[in-house]
């Protein structure tokens, strides 16, 4: 991830899809989702006190929400200012680490509360067949209030714009026209009007990746042109209410994963099931795109969640057969200890303090440091 929020300016193939598509950035969220759920799988193998063991898990789920706030909620302005502060009236309440807050304590309920496997006897898809009747509940509901909502036309203030230019017509007021059901574009998605009607539109990712669509003709500044279609200004949260759920069902499909790890302890038997599960969400997960079900991650679509899933158990079924099998471990030595401390990492990195810290060191002049150098001299938009 900080390689994608860091480099994507210079090598365009990593950054996020502007909108249907997938590139390399877009699956660093589902691989945080699927390894939390793994997790689960571990640290509730023995079966804890139900209550005790809730509270704990909201706890830490809490904790998670509020730090993500912190750091991605506008407290902190960025590289190129010292100061910090954020308007509570447009603080930004979801993000990365609050998504993975939700995904987890979805997932830590299920393995918590739903009965207790017999895998020995049934086979770890019917063992554990409620997580799965959860999971399937979980797309049910998203793709009912995907497709079935009905999305008026909406307008908003300029004050919320993404672009410092004046709206569109010399108004006050931007309108998105829409009037339908079950669009799955940047401007009349339901997942966007989930979150202006709850969580409000000042309090919405101001960024969106669709800026960098063709059509909102975005400049090298990241100001959108005064021509471009209204929806281009509008703030877009790719972290909201409902793109969430499907989100939640990548922690659950990790949890599978971990009961595979947790409950069998011959290689080849972890291998196999892994390898199945994978190689299932692969197949149906290309066959929903194939139909016309979009990869789409601001929208986390069920065909998306799929495919990021097997490509997240495939890297995992790599990485396991090249350290735990055939014991090469120094090659993962540096990803060990990012894993071991990702959290500090992450927190370092978002509220901007390393590159800062590295900033801190220039020749003669402050703009001649080595990240400055960097961009000017790779970045050529």
């Amino acid at each position: 991830m900080i390689f994608v929020d860091y480099a994507a300016s210079i090598f365009p193939i990593i950054a996020h899809a502007p909108w249907n598509g997938i590139h390399l950035a877009d699956f660093v969220m589902p691989f945080f989702l699927f390894i939390a759920g793994i997790s689960l799988a571990l640290v509730y193998k023995r079966r804890p006190h139900r209550t005790q063991a809730t509270w704990k898990a909201f706890a830490r789920a809490l904790n998670l929400f509020a730090l993500g706030i912190l750091l991605q909620g506008g407290y902190f302005h960025g590289v190129t200012s010292l100061t910090f502060g954020v308007d509570i009236q447009r603080i930004r309440w979801l993000g990365i680490l609050q998504r993975i807050s939700i995904g987890y304590i979805v997932a830590a309920l299920c393995e918590i509360w739903l009965p207790a496997p017999r895998w020995k006897e049934l086979g770890f898809v019917k063992s554990y067949y409620w997580q799965w009747f959860v999971a399937v509940i979980l797309l049910a509901l998203y793709s009912g209030l995907l497709y079935g909502l009905y999305v008026p036309d909406w307008q908003f203030d300029v004050s919320a714009s993404t672009s410092s230019l004046p709206p569109i017509g010399g108004g006050d007021i931007y309108m998105v026209n829409c009037s339908v059901r079950g669009d799955l574009g940047p401007a009349c998605n339901s997942a966007g009007m989930i979150d202006r009607y709850i969580l409000g539109l000042d309090h919405l990712y101001r960024k969106p990746v669709y800026r960098n669509l063709k059509g909102c003709n975005m400049s090298a500044k990241g100001q959108v042109s005064d021509s471009s279609p209204s929806w281009c200004h509008a703030p877009f949260d790719p972290e909201g209410i409902l793109s969430s759920i499907t989100a939640a069902v990548s922690c659950i499909i990790g949890l599978q994963y971990g009961h595979v790890l947790a409950h069998l302890q011959d290689h080849k038997g972890r291998l196999y099931n892994w390898m199945c599960f994978s190689l299932s969400f692969l197949a149906l997960g290309l066959f929903l795109a194939l139909i016309g079900i979009p990869l789409n991650k601001s929208l986390y679509t069920v065909s998306y969640m799929l495919l990021t899933s097997a490509a997240s158990g495939l890297t995992f079924i790599a990485l396991y057969f090249l350290v735990d099998v055939h014991g090469h471990r120094r090659l993962t030595a540096l990803l060990e200890w990012m894993g071991k401390h990702s959290l500090s990492i992450f927190v370092i990195v978002s509220s901007n303090l390393a590159v800062i810290a590295v900033q801190g060191f220039y020749w003669t002049k402050p703009e001649n440091n080595i990240i400055n150098w960097i961009v000017t001299r790779f970045d050529h938009t």
